[in-house]
């Protein structure tokens, strides 16, 4: 999914949409497309909230298996049904119509919800609220240095994505070895990763203004901008959450 809007890949976009046109009102087409991208990213979190924390008194029921350890069926479809939707939206944005992807970007929203909604249940409600902020507060600084930066972070890019595919690996590891020193090093370094993909993605999501301003494209890549942002968003959350929380 990180390469699908990379402009050095990108086919089919018309690249002299914004030749000729002055730079003032290039510069207010850019603002109305980023204002986009992260009105959608903060709906879909905002969304997102709002679900677990009306879910979280049936999450324990739901979720949870029958004996107490691990999900139940049910669990698990709500548990893989985001990782489904992200790769609907991915592969399939040249065939869907931006309605549709809007539609499954409110849907992801929701099912999101539905399975963090277990944070409320293993965490304080105030270290909840202050990992929140803090959050907050470090992707809109992370996100603001990745809009304004003259440095080109595309080389970054690539050895980011590799690190999360090996914290990946990393975790489905520790699921077997259930080790505490082990999971508080993959908080960590996911906190780390993620925080230098928000300026990696949205430097990448600026980037694509110029290729898609004035195209039929452009609806779909704010979309698929603001789900970008927000899995950076909620992966950060999460980790740091794992890292800092105090638990109940």
């Amino acid at each position: 999914m990180q390469n699908q809007f990379d402009p050095r890949t990108t086919t089919g976009v018309n690249t002299t949409a914004t030749v000729g046109v002055p730079r003032a009102a290039r510069d207010a087409g850019l603002r109305s497309y980023m204002l986009s991208v992260y009105n959608y990213m903060a709906s879909g979190v905002l969304l997102t909230g709002i679900v677990a924390l009306l879910f979280a008194p049936y999450a324990a029921d739901v979720l949870v298996s029958a004996s107490g350890r691990g999900l139940s069926g049910l669990g698990w479809i709500i548990t893989l049904s985001p990782l489904a939707f992200v790769m609907v939206m991915s592969f399939g944005i040249n065939r869907i119509s931006t309605g549709t992807l809007q539609l499954l970007f409110w849907a992801f929203a929701t099912v999101m919800g539905l399975s963090m909604s277990t944070i409320f249940i293993a965490y304080t409600g105030t270290s909840i609220a202050q990992t929140f902020f803090a959050v907050a507060a470090a992707f809109l600084g992370l996100s603001l240095y990745g809009y304004t930066t003259k440095k080109d972070l595309s080389g970054f890019g690539t050895f980011l994505i590799m690190g999360v595919v090996g914290l990946l690996v990393a975790m489905l590891i520790n699921l077997f070895l259930q080790s505490p020193a082990m999971q508080l090093a993959i908080s960590a370094i996911g906190v780390l990763l993620f925080a230098g993909l928000t300026a990696y993605d949205t430097q990448k999501i600026k980037s694509m203004y110029a290729y898609v301003a004035g195209t039929d494209m452009m609806g779909k890549v704010v979309i698929m901008g603001a789900l970008n942002l927000y899995l950076d968003f909620v992966n950060m959350f999460t980790f740091l959450l794992q890292f800092m929380g105090d638990r109940r």
